[in-house]
This record gives C-alpha cells, structure tokens and sequence, in this order.
C-alpha cells in the first residue's frame, strides 16, 4: 500500500507543477496586456502633450508635474516617463524562457538595460517626490521612497548574482526587481480593482489619503512581492498540496490583476488618449 501511495504521488507531482506553471503563464500574459497597455498610454498622452510642445497638459494627471521655469525637475520627469516606456517594453520580455534559451544575447543586452534604467528612474523618481511631491500625504512619499530604494537593493543583488554565476539566485532577484519596477502600475491596477470592487471609492478620502490609500501606498509592491516568494517557494521542491495552493492564489490574484487593468484601461487611460 506504501508503494502503491507512493507512485500515485510521483504521478500527481507533475500535474501540480503543470498547475504552478499554467497558471504563472496566465499571470504573465495578463500582466503583460496591462503593462503594454499603461506604455501606450504614457507615450500617446505625455508624448503626445511634448511634442505638441503642450507640456502643461501633464498636469491633468500629476501633481508637482510640469513646472514653468523649472528645467532641471521638468528635464528629470521627462527622463523618468520615457525610461518608463523603455523598462515596461522590455521587463515582461526578460521573463520568457524561449527569449532566453534562443535569444541569449538580446536577454542579457535587455537585463543590462533593464538594471540601468531601474537604477535611473528609482533615482529620479526619489528626487521628484521630495522636490515636486505627489498626490496623498505622508505614506505616499515615504512608500514610493521606499520602493525606490527596494529597486536599487534588489537590481544591485540580481547584478551581483549574474555576475558571481549565480543564475538561481539571479533569476530570484530579477523577479523581485521586476515586481519592484512595476510597484507605480500595480498601484493604478490595484486602486481600480478596489474601487470596482467596492463600486466606489471607499477609503480613498477627498485629498486622496485615506485609509486604503495609506495602506496600498506600500502594498502595491509589497503584496506583489509576497505573491511571488509564494510562487517561488511552492516551486522550489514543495508538495502537490502547497502547488495546488500557490497556483489557486495565483489564480486568484490573476483575476483580481484583469479587472484592475479593464479598470485602469477604461476609467483612466484610454478616456486620456481618445
């Protein structure tokens, strides 16, 4: 019977890694629509406003935006919103193993580029915050802080591990400075999600700092990061109960992603470049 149980396991064993898989897969592909979809709508709206030399359009949407007579900061945003579109274009693409095992060169060219601009934009983004500000209080300004300096720490290790051979460990860090980077989409999808969710906008207060607010400033990465150590550990040698586990929270963290992105998509970037 001992044995019996045990072959039955040894056969099960692959259909939860098949689930595990699947379901990242499923998770890629939507953030991927999402993360393309947010591109297109930074380049049609704020280069659309630069290059119709309308730079103050920028202003309908951020808070210490463009600012006349301000070079330096207005030069920095401008960096910051296309490197933008650069590491959103490129981040997914890193996490394609096709891309990888027939492509290596554009992979390790687009990490380096990747890991670049992550340490600009962090830098930029950290200097605009505390020079220009940004919508909601206190919690804001330190989460988007903190996420900066998240980014700088985890491209710093994910370089450090490529370099030593490490490519376990690399593939590790990579991850969590993929889930870092994309800590300002999350926080758009996120809010949307919450607000469908609740079919208004509960906790968000009229300065846009409320509770929810408050809490998502630092849970619009930090709630990814979790998700993805779940992901990894359950990956990494763990029973078919805890994949099963991880791919059904996957699932479900998935369908919560799709809904924030049709929000996103419909209430706020797709009215702006219509």
């Amino acid at each position: 019977m001992t044995a019996i149980t045990s072959a039955a396991r040894a056969q099960d064993r692959p259909a939860a890694d098949r689930a595990l898989a699947g379901v990242a897969a499923l998770w890629w592909g939507v953030a991927l629509i999402g993360q393309w979809l947010f591109v297109a709508y930074v380049a049609a709206f704020y280069g659309g406003a630069a290059v119709g030399g309308d730079f103050e359009r920028w202003n309908e949407v951020l808070v210490g935006g463009y600012v006349r007579g301000g070079t330096l900061g207005n030069v920095v945003l401008a960096a910051h919103l296309a490197l933008a579109v650069v590491i959103t274009l490129g981040g997914p693409l890193q996490m394609v193993p096709q891309i990888r095992a027939r492509a290596l060169p554009f992979h390790r060219w687009n990490g380096r580029l990747y890991m670049l601009v992550a340490l600009i934009i962090s830098l930029a983004g950290l200097y605009m915050v505390w020079t220009r500000g940004t919508a909601g209080g206190t919690a804001m300004r330190v989460g988007i802080s903190l996420n900066g300096v998240l980014i700088i720490a985890a491209g710093a290790l994910a370089w450090r591990y490529v370099r030593a051979g490490d490519i376990a460990a690399h593939r590790r860090w990579a991850l969590r400075t993929f889930m870092l980077v994309s800590g300002v989409w999350f926080f758009r999808v996120g809010l949307m999600a919450w607000i469908l969710a609740n079919q208004g906008p509960a906790l968000i207060g009229d300065d846009f700092d409320g509770p929810f607010v408050r809490f998502w400033a630092f849970g619009c990465y930090l709630a990814p990061l979790a998700m993805l150590e779940i992901y990894l550990r359950a990956g990494s040698g763990a029973g078919r109960s805890a994949k099963f586990a991880a791919a059904g929270l996957l699932l479900v963290v998935t369908a919560g992603v799709g809904v924030g992105i049709l929000g996103a998509a419909m209430g706020m970037w797709l009215p702006r470049v219509s």
